[in-house]
């Protein structure tokens, strides 16, 4: 517009100092609104993208990024499979594995678990097995010691600590002169780690990968091989090229399948949450509606006026539409503000709220996230800010509208 009038005198309805005090109030408390929704969405959605880190960052320190296992039974070529896939530039370390099912038993007591064979060394390269184990080491297992590294809640479980003896029973038959029996061998625990995942911690046995050979009459061959990547996200893409240009035939899986429904569900809760959330918003700027809808009976005769003027209807439009906007600008920045603020101060926050009512929110021996992480991303700012202008902007159309249809005649009968 070659000149904005429409722009200055909504922002002088703006500034202007009501006769009605009561649609200040309701402006204000718009403004108000909307900025502690947008407070809260900035802040929740950074709280669960900080959950959601913390959830895939110990799953994938125990879990593979990627495998590759033979199409049926074991995968006995492995080291050729192993130098082929280092060459690809995506793939940053290699390790064999063994993986089944058994059963531990200490005594009376009984305990089903998931058993992985590996190479110590080797694995430590495609996980962060090393860095979470809490007595023992990684390094005791060695080849033909049949030793044992357990999961926290499991050696509690058992009753067990480093140098105790354990009996693996795997649910392979042995043929004896007593009849058919289960294959078992004693074990010692040599270690044990604590992830924080309650399925690994509780479920998850590490043996060395000859004595897993041995156990499970596998020879030189192998389960699969674990892959880890640069950029994890690319295991998909990294997966389909593999599956493509491996010679054989072989399932190549990777952690966004094996883990689908756990981060499914993840994604899920944070669009259900937003959703909620966003309400709060909604209703704030829909307070507007009521604002706009006062001041347009209220300047019932300034419109009349500038009708008389010339003013077509969709300036008188623009007008109102300017005012209700500024509103929504506002309360979007200063919620922006905050949210950014909180979320990033977030975990430096609930401990000192936690000092001030002595209560602890997440309880260690209940919670393995014991603290409350917060990841702060521009993506979900800026579509939050978004959604607060567009809820603000839709709030003036109807005021805006009804504004434009003020009759001057009718509007000035009474003054």
């Amino acid at each position: 517009m070659r000149n904005p009038y429409e722009l200055f005198a909504g922002l002088r309805y703006t500034r202007a100092k009501r006769r009605n005090h009561f649609i200040s109030f309701i402006s204000a408390a718009s403004m108000v609104g909307i900025a502690i929704g947008v407070t809260a969405l900035i802040t929740v959605l950074s709280v669960m993208n900080g959950f959601e880190r913390e959830l895939r960052t110990r799953i994938l320190g125990m879990a593979s990024h990627a495998t590759i296992s033979a199409y049926r039974g074991q995968l006995a070529d492995w080291p050729d499979v192993a130098k082929s896939v280092r060459g690809n530039p995506e793939i940053e370390a290699v390790a064999p594995y063994i993986e089944g099912e058994g059963m531990l038993r200490v005594g009376q007591d009984l305990s089903g678990t998931l058993l992985r064979g590996i190479l110590p060394e080797e694995e430590k390269t495609v996980s962060d097995i090393g860095k979470h184990i809490k007595a023992g080491s990684l390094e005791s297992l060695k080849a033909g010691e049949y030793n044992i590294v357990i999961g926290v809640e499991l050696a509690q479980t058992l009753g067990v600590e480093p140098g105790s003896k354990i009996d693996l029973m795997i649910p392979t038959a042995s043929i004896t002169p007593a009849g058919v029996l289960p294959r078992f061998r004693r074990f010692t625990v040599s270690g044990v780690f604590r992830v924080g995942m309650y399925e690994f911690d509780r479920g998850l046995v590490l043996i060395h990968l000859a004595d897993a050979q041995a156990l499970y009459r596998m020879g030189e061959g192998v389960t699969g091989v674990r892959l880890k990547l640069h950029d994890m996200f690319k295991a998909p893409a990294v997966s389909r090229q593999l599956a493509s240009t491996l010679d054989g035939t072989y399932y190549v899986n990777d952690w966004t399948r094996s883990h689908a429904n756990f981060f499914r569900a993840v994604a899920t809760e944070k669009i259900v949450m937003f959703i909620i959330l966003s309400l709060i918003v909604g209703v704030a700027a829909f307070n507007i509606v009521s604002t706009l809808v006062m001041v347009v009976q209220d300047k019932q005769a300034d419109i009349a006026i500038l009708r008389t003027l010339g003013a077509r209807p969709r300036a008188i439009m623009a007008i109102f539409m300017v005012q209700g906007s500024i509103i929504g600008v506002i309360g979007t920045l200063l919620g922006v503000i905050g949210g950014v603020a909180l979320a990033l101060n977030v975990e430096s926050l609930v401990p000192l709220l936690e000092a001030a009512t002595g209560q602890q929110f997440l309880s260690p021996d209940v919670y393995y996230i014991s603290d409350l992480p917060s990841e702060l991303k521009s993506s979900d700012v800026i579509r939050i800010a978004t959604l607060s202008l567009a809820l603000g902007l839709l709030s003036t159309l109807y005021p805006a509208w009804r504004a434009s249809r003020v009759q001057p005649a009718e509007a000035l009968r009474y003054e």
